[in-house]
C-alpha cells in the first residue's frame, strides 16, 4: 500500500501534476483538485456511490483525466483524537484502492471539514437541496486545501531555513 506523508508529496507531484483531495461520504465521494502551482484547491463533481469497482473505475478515470500526481484524502478523526469506523473505512477504501492503482495516498485529519464547507455554503446562499449535492465536494476542497497550505509552509521553511524562534 502506497500511504505517504506530507513531507514526500513534492516529489510525487512532478512534472505538471496535480493533487486530488478526497471524502468519502456513504453516498458519494467528494473531489476536488489542485491546479498545478498548488494553491488552490477546485471542487468537482461528486461521485454517486454504487458499488466499489464501479466507484473506482469512474475516480481512476477522472483521477488520469486530471493528470493527478498523489491523492490527499480525508481521515474522520474523532474529536478526542480517536479512529472510530468511519476512519476505518477511509484505510479500508485506501488499501483497496491500492490494488488498483500506484497513486500514493496522504491522509489528512478532515475533523470539521464538512462543518466548514456547509458554512460556506450557507454563506453563499446555497439551498438546502443544493447544499446537499455540493457538501462532499466542497468538504473535499476544504481537506485539499488545507494540504495545500501546508505544502506552501513547507516550501517556505524549506527556503528560509529553521525557525529561529524554534528550538531545533
Amino acid at each position: 500500500m502506497t500511504v505517504i506523508t506530507i513531507e514526500q508529496l513534492p516529489a510525487r507531484l512532478a512534472n505538471g501534476r496535480t493533487l486530488a483531495g478526497l471524502d468519502l461520504g456513504d453516498k458519494t465521494i467528494g473531489v476536488a483538485v489542485s491546479d498545478r502551482g498548488f494553491s488552490f484547491a477546485h471542487p468537482r463533481p461528486v461521485i454517486i456511490r454504487r458499488k466499489f469497482s464501479l466507484d473506482a473505475a469512474v475516480l481512476l478515470a477522472l483521477l488520469t483525466k486530471e493528470n493527478v500526481g498523489a491523492v490527499a484524502i480525508g481521515l474522520p478523526i474523532n474529536m478526542d483524537g480517536s479512529e472510530g469506523p468511519r476512519a476505518q473505512k477511509s484505510r479500508a477504501f485506501v488499501r483497496n484502492m491500492a490494488r488498483l492503482s500506484d497513486l500514493p495516498f496522504v491522509f489528512w485529519d478532515e475533523r470539521l471539514s464538512t462543518v466548514a464547507a456547509e458554512r460556506t455554503l450557507i454563506e453563499m446562499d446555497f439551498s438546502r437541496a443544493k447544499r446537499a449535492g455540493k457538501i462532499d465536494s466542497a468538504a473535499a476542497a476544504f481537506i485539499l486545501q488545507g494540504v495545500l497550505d501546508r505544502l506552501q509552509s513547507l516550501d517556505t521553511a524549506d527556503r528560509t531555513g529553521p525557525d529561529p524562534s524554534s528550538d531545533a
